[in-house]
C-alpha cells in the first residue's frame, strides 16, 4: 500500500466512525459536544494529512530540506495545539468530545496496521 492510499483509507474510515461519534456527542453534550468531535475529527485528519505530506516530499529531498524537518514537525504541532486551545478557550467544543475526536485517527491507524500485518505472509 502506498502512502497516499493509506492516506486516502484512513481519511474514509476516520470520516466513517466520525460522523456517528459527532452524533453521539451531539446528543450527550449538545452543540458544544458535536463541535468538540467534529473539530476533533478535523484537526487530527489535518495533521496526519500535513504529516503525510511531509514525508512526501522529504523522502526527496535533498540533505538540507531535510534539516528543516523538526522545524516543519514543531510548526504542526504548535499550530494543532493551538487550534485545539483556540476551540477550547472559546467555549465552542465540549473538552471531552475534543479529545474523542482526536482519538479517532489513532484508532483507524492501528486497525490499519493490525489489518496489514495480518496479510504479510
Amino acid at each position: 500500500m502506498t502512502p497516499s492510499e493509506l492516506m486516502w483509507r484512513v481519511t474514509r474510515d476516520v470520516c466513517v466512525v466520525g460522523a456517528p461519534l459527532a452524533l453521539a456527542a451531539a446528543w450527550l453534550a449538545g452543540a458544544a459536544g458535536a463541535v468538540g468531535a467534529a473539530g476533533g475529527i478535523v484537526l487530527a485528519l489535518g495533521n496526519f494529512r500535513w504529516l503525510v505530506g511531509r514525508v512526501r516530499t522529504q523522502a526527496d529531498a535533498p540533505g538540507a530540506a531535510r534539516a528543516l524537518w523538526s522545524v516543519t514537525a514543531g510548526l504542526r504541532l504548535a499550530a494543532l495545539g493551538g487550534l485545539c486551545a483556540a476551540l477550547l478557550a472559546s467555549g465552542w467544543a465540549h473538552p471531552v468530545a475534543l479529545v474523542a475526536g482526536l482519538t479517532a485517527l489513532p484508532c483507524a491507524l492501528v486497525g490499519h496496521g493490525l489489518r496489514a500485518a495480518r496479510q504479510e505472509p
